[in-house]
């Protein structure tokens, strides 16, 4: 799943989902796309540790482990929307839901490439039109039944019959014809057409005999029952709303159970307040840092800082005409923003260099498409004629030839004489939005147009309303770059103005549609990454979005509290938002003894720990050597 900044990991809340969705077919994931295609089991991790005493408890704490337990507790500041998974779409919960369901397959943490995970194996036919998996007869659901494929079938058919079930995912079985469960191991999908992410299909499969008894999928939160009955390596024990969500191990994981006891993902508004109480001991992993913060942790005692290059984008959105599949037009988006040549005019105004340098400081690299340079192959940059590049004087020619000409105070004004005024959302708990924000006010108060800087805890209720001019955007994109790439089509906006869709920012254009029809039926790597590439550039050209910069994952966490972790991709990659369930299963708690591993997919990951950091450092770079090559010719 992915995710988003704003209200999917990925708004942040970003909407992993910021709407943060968690969520290409690269070169390995695609050579699994094979008929009778088969990948190797991941052999089980040692059982888990001896105990060490629980951290500190904290405001907002979740309530205080037993003595002797090993507790990992991360600080997020992003609200969970939903504990359901057909309706979650911010990137900490559908993080959750990967610790706490399985999906049909996974992501190694080493290169993306697709490993086994609810199902061991699966073939497609001929036609690529029938896709057979198997379903391990080792996973059981937490409650002691077993897991298997009628679960899948009956997780698929709802989102297939119940438009509700597929707010947060339906992108994925859109196209499915039929989904049935011939016996408990073989799961078989029915294609209407051939579908290039059968692969990769990031859809948490359910228990059907808890899930068959809800009534309103588009109500359902789950969060009143616990623990909340999965099968994957954690169990969902306690929730409270932007308080706490704590959840323990599932010792019967077919991949072996956590070594901590206990993971609580811990709440709070304010980084500074976070990082804080990881100086205190009070938390073991804070993630999103700004270079300040990275700076001050870098020399703390018993604290280690990642820093590696991000699966996310920051971007600004413009309200294209907020409108339903039934043409209905609602939400109070500015006019203006209907000209592309007025959108154009104010990405002409915004310095991605000064950002980068002066916000991100350095931890950042200079946005251009829509797929960050860390997945290579469906890079894509604007090139010529065609690029959008720091340019007041061209911007204020635009504006000018727009009809909004400066009146003499100094102001933009239209024909109406009503002065250009826009809003921006920005997320209150992001030090990155409220500061580009103010360069914003900078930039385009120059050319005459106004700028309100509106920073909410929430983005979510004026975003989906559509009630913004423009906003602080972004996603972290999975290793298929589908799901990112679906929140765009005219079919993910709502179906009636008082639904919720699973748009972005309500674009709907055709050439972009049609692209994107082509390239989900592309079996071929190197014809899908071609289309992929050009679904971008009509992106980019229509100029409802600019991407300003793909952040790096800047992270810290305790030594004395964590020994060892794994990163994804193995070389200097991040822990926070991984395509996976990787960091927090593996994590080793620091009083372990004996020898650790962490063995994921068909690869061993990159286990960070006290005294790794010159291995860190000399792998980023030759990460960024490697990637600034990458983008001469060709966006997680």
């Amino acid at each position: 799943m992915v995710t988003r900044i704003p209200p999917r990991t990925t708004r942040q809340p970003t909407r992993q989902r910021f709407r943060f969705r968690l969520f290409l077919a690269s070169g390995a994931a695609a050579s699994a796309m094979v008929a009778g295609s088969v990948i190797p089991l991941s052999p089980l991790l040692p059982t888990a540790p001896q105990a060490q005493a629980a951290p500190k408890a904290a405001p907002n704490a979740a309530p205080a482990a037993a003595d002797g337990k090993k507790v990992l507790t991360v600080a997020v500041d992003q609200s969970i929307d939903s504990l359901s998974p057909f309706l979650a779409q911010t990137l900490v919960a559908t993080s959750v839901h990967r610790l706490t369901y399985e999906y049909l397959t996974n992501y190694d943490p080493k290169d993306a490439s697709t490993v086994p995970a609810f199902a061991t194996k699966w073939a497609s036919s001929a036609d690529k039109l029938t896709w057979t998996f198997t379903i391990r007869g080792d996973s059981k659901w937490s409650d002691g039944r077993q897991a298997t494929a009628e679960d899948a079938a009956w997780t698929f058919n709802k989102m297939m019959t119940d438009p509700n079930a597929a707010t947060a995912n339906g992108s994925f079985t859109s196209n499915f014809k039929k989904v049935t469960a011939p016996d408990p191991t073989k799961l078989v999908i029915e294609l209407k057409k051939p579908q290039a992410t059968m692969t990769a299909l990031d859809v948490p499969i359910v228990p059907k005999h808890i899930w068959e008894k809800v009534d309103d999928f588009s109500k359902f939160n789950n969060d009143k029952t616990f623990p909340i009955v999965g099968n994957g390596p954690y169990v969902i024990e306690d929730f409270k709303v932007d308080q706490y969500i704590r959840l323990k191990p599932n010792k019967d994981f077919w991949r072996g159970a956590p070594k901590f006891d206990e993971l609580v993902f811990r709440y709070y508004k304010d980084k500074d307040a976070a990082v804080a109480a990881l100086q205190k001991g009070e938390v073991s992993f804070v993630s999103g840092l700004t270079p300040a913060q990275a700076a001050a942790l870098s020399s703390a005692d018993n604290i280690k800082v990642n820093d590696a290059p991000g699966r996310r984008f920051f971007a600004l959105a413009t309200n294209p005409g907020a409108k339903a599949k039934d043409g209905k037009a609602f939400g109070n988006g500015h006019k203006a923003l209907l000209d592309p040549d007025v959108r154009k005019a104010l990405f002409h105004a915004v310095d991605r260099k000064t950002i980068v340098d002066k916000v991100f400081q350095g931890h950042a690299v200079e946005g251009q498409g829509y797929i960050p340079p860390r997945f290579e192959s469906y890079f894509w940059q604007p090139s010529g004629a065609q690029t959008i590049d720091y340019d007041p004087a061209k911007a204020a020619t635009l504006l000018d030839e727009a009809g909004y000409k400066k009146n003499s105070s100094g102001k933009r004004v239209g024909k109406d004489g009503k002065p250009l005024d826009f809003r921006i959302l920005c997320h209150a708990t992001d030090p990155n939005d409220k500061a580009v924000g103010k360069y914003l006010q900078e930039w385009w108060g120059d050319l005459g147009i106004g700028l309100k800087v509106e920073c909410l805890d929430s983005v979510s209720d004026p975003w989906l309303a559509g009630n913004y001019d423009l906003a602080f955007d972004g996603w972290s994109v999975n290793p298929d770059p589908d799901f990112v790439l679906s929140i765009h089509t005219c079919a993910a906006l709502p179906a009636t103005a008082d639904g919720t869709g699973a748009t972005d920012n309500f674009i709907c254009d055709k050439k972009y549609d049609d692209l994107y029809a082509k390239q989900a039926v592309e079996y071929d790597t190197a014809k899908r990454t071609d289309l992929v590439k050009q679904i971008q550039s009509r992106l980019y050209d229509t100029g409802y979005m600019n991407v300003m910069a793909y952040p790096n994952a800047v992270e810290a966490y305790r030594t004395d509290q964590i020994k060892s972790i794994t990163t994804m991709p193995e070389a200097a990659g991040n822990i926070w938002g991984q395509d996976g369930y990787w960091s927090w299963w593996s994590a080793v708690p620091a009083d372990a003894t004996g020898e650790e591993s962490s063995e994921s997919g068909s690869s061993t990951g990159t286990m960070i720990g006290i005294g790794a950091a010159v291995v860190v450092v000399a792998a980023l770079g030759l990460f960024f050597m490697m990637r600034r090559r990458s983008t001469a010719e060709d966006r997680e």
